[in-house]
């Protein structure tokens, strides 16, 4: 009897192990997903097909890589913020254009798009060293262009994009003026053990109380948790409520690392933002919000601080709340339901019941304002504005 327990815990404990090495062996298929189920790895459309104005960028990475990009201008002559966009980990840019079509005329700004190694049309296989490589390719490439204002390049990365984006402003503080950060988890190693919880036994961040015995196997770690603090620009957290994939508390405890280091940071949730829909859940507060941030640190003429506060910090600033001069952003959006929030801006917490005393909109546009935050709703949100495989992706791990 005895003998047959001994052999049933000796195969349990054989396919366990035989099912992490296979995890170890193929990482990389779990992490970057360049090609999504019953698609090509082609582009499905390009920005002609949404008459934007652009250019097809070719850029060559230091390790020799080929890569492809989009570089799409407001209009020829835009010296507006410029966004460096890093996506996330499935799928290629161009399940993003819709977005950044938005983003376009929201935010008045550029947008340049990178496909990472292995992504789109761009050679090579991803990794965490080359992708790193990319990045700083991308913002070379920008720094070096005539056309722009190469004060105002903004890093804007989401999900595994804004472990990207981390690196870059890190190594990079001279040259980059802001970083955005959306539905970013603090590490693949953290997030491994979320996604397939047997395996947080084995890894683990630096916060894990595990053996952490496979962590050395990890090739791609993407630990922004580690390198947060490092960070010297303002930093815009952008963290949906419903994400699906990497938890919330993911984005609270980078928000936390970095402030504590940095005063120029901003946490904002977003009630009904999923992993992938934060920009159509959050309507037009979610694009309010990163006006701000624009508008406070990435002025027009960078010798011009008057939109700071006397110590150069804003996360604690009391702002007011005037219109937005855009003819993309209404001055008077409609009033729409104010979902259960808690908005956290700098170091100040403002709960759901100070924020939405009032249903009065004069009133609670002052009261926002009191806070440090600008009058924004919800707005409704429409599948018809997304391209049809972007709400393929929440289904999927995507990072």
């Amino acid at each position: 009897m005895v003998s047959y327990v001994s052999l049933l815990l000796y195969g349990v404990g054989g396919i366990v192990m035989a099912g992490v090495a296979l995890l170890v062996a193929f990482q990389e298929k779990l992490v970057y997903v360049p090609v999504l189920p019953g698609l090509t790895k082609s582009y499905s459309i390009t920005p002609a097909r949404l008459r934007l104005i652009y250019e097809d960028v070719w850029l060559r990475s230091s390790d020799g890589v080929r890569l492809h990009a989009w570089f799409i201008k407001l209009f020829p002559d835009c010296r507006g913020p410029t966004v460096l966009f890093f996506q996330e980990n499935a799928g290629n840019i161009a399940h993003r254009l819709e977005m950044v079509r938005i983003m376009l005329q929201k935010l008045q700004c550029n947008v340049f798009m990178l496909s990472y190694r292995g992504y789109g049309d761009s050679d090579g296989y991803p990794s965490q060293d080359g992708i790193t490589r990319d990045a700083q390719a991308a913002l070379e490439h920008l720094i070096q262009r005539t056309d722009i204002d190469t004060s105002r390049i903004v890093v804007f990365g989401r999900s595994l994009g804004g472990a990207v984006g981390s690196v870059l402003a890190k190594n990079n503080p001279e040259k980059v003026a802001a970083l955005i950060l959306e539905n970013t988890f603090t590490s693949i190693l953290d997030l491994a053990g979320v996604l397939l919880p047997f395996l947080k036994w084995f890894i683990g961040g630096s916060s894990s109380k595990g053996p952490r015995v496979l962590n050395s196997f990890v090739r791609s770690p993407w630990s922004t948790i580690d390198i947060i603090g490092q960070i010297k620009q303002p930093i815009l957290f952008l963290s949906g409520l419903q994400d699906e994939m990497v938890p919330p508390s993911h984005m609270e405890m980078l928000y936390a690392k970095a402030a504590v280091h940095n005063r120029r940071c901003i946490f904002v949730e977003f009630p009904t933002g999923m992993h992938m829909d934060t920009w159509l859940a959050g309507g037009d507060r979610y694009w309010r919000t990163i006006q701000l941030l624009l508008e406070q640190n990435v002025p027009e003429n960078r010798d011009d601080h008057s939109s700071l506060n006397g110590n150069g910090k804003f996360g604690h600033r009391i702002l007011e709340s005037p219109a937005i001069a855009s003819p993309c952003l209404p001055a008077s959006p409609s009033l729409h339901t104010y979902r259960k929030a808690c908005v956290k801006f700098g170091h100040q917490i403002v709960p759901h019941e100070q924020c939405t005393r009032t249903k009065d909109d004069n009133v609670l546009a002052r009261a926002m304002a009191s806070f440090g935050h600008q009058k924004s709703f919800e707005g409704p949100t429409s599948a018809s504005l997304c391209h049809p495989t972007l709400l393929k992706l929440p289904s999927l791990i995507t990072l």
